[in-house]
């Protein structure tokens, strides 16, 4: 690979990363051809954009696009071969990594940057595949404000009945 290549390389990682507010590094190091094909069209399917890329270009990217960011303990898991995904939902790769290993040990969770929290090591892969999504989060937030309202509607409706019923009895009694 050229300097020219490589600088833009990292550039292209820099835009990358400032862009996105989700990325996991994976180690697929053991991975044949075919595995790696197999993974890129999970990859492809659930929307998660892979590209393996040197560990001393993605050092250099997460340096230039830290910013705000803390991309700084990230650094310790650029070791051996590295896979980054990019991904529009935070559990999205973990979920597919986790689905792509039932017939196998890897791909590795090496890291993953969510929202500014870092989770490193394969042992945080069950907790980033449980988060929920914005979207889950929303729809739970909706249920939860409509469910009162529901209740009462409810206890109205019920109420109505109940008072239709003591006046018919009422009615019934007179007569």
């Amino acid at each position: 690979m050229t300097r020219a290549e490589k600088t833009a390389t990292i550039e292209a990682l820099k835009e990358k990363l400032s862009g996105v507010e989700y990325f996991y590094l994976a180690d697929s190091s053991t991975l044949t051809v075919e595995q790696i094909n197999k993974f890129r069209g999970m990859c492809f399917e659930k929307g998660v954009e892979m590209k393996v890329v040197k560990n001393t270009l993605i050092k250099k990217a997460l340096e230039a696009a830290s910013g705000e960011k803390n991309y700084e303990e990230l650094h310790q898991a650029l070791k051996g071969h590295t896979a980054i995904l990019f991904t529009e939902t935070a559990n999205a790769p973990a979920k597919l990594i986790k689905e792509f290993r039932k017939d196998g040990e890897k791909p590795a969770l090496k890291a993953a940057y969510i929202e500014s929290d870092v989770y490193i090591g394969d042992d945080q892969l069950e907790a980033l595949a449980n988060l929920k999504s914005k979207e889950d989060l929303l729809a739970e937030v909706i249920s939860l404000l409509q469910s009162p309202a529901k209740n009462v509607i409810g206890s109205l409706k019920s109420g109505g009945q109940t008072i239709a019923g003591l006046l018919k009895a009422l009615e019934e009694r007179a007569a």
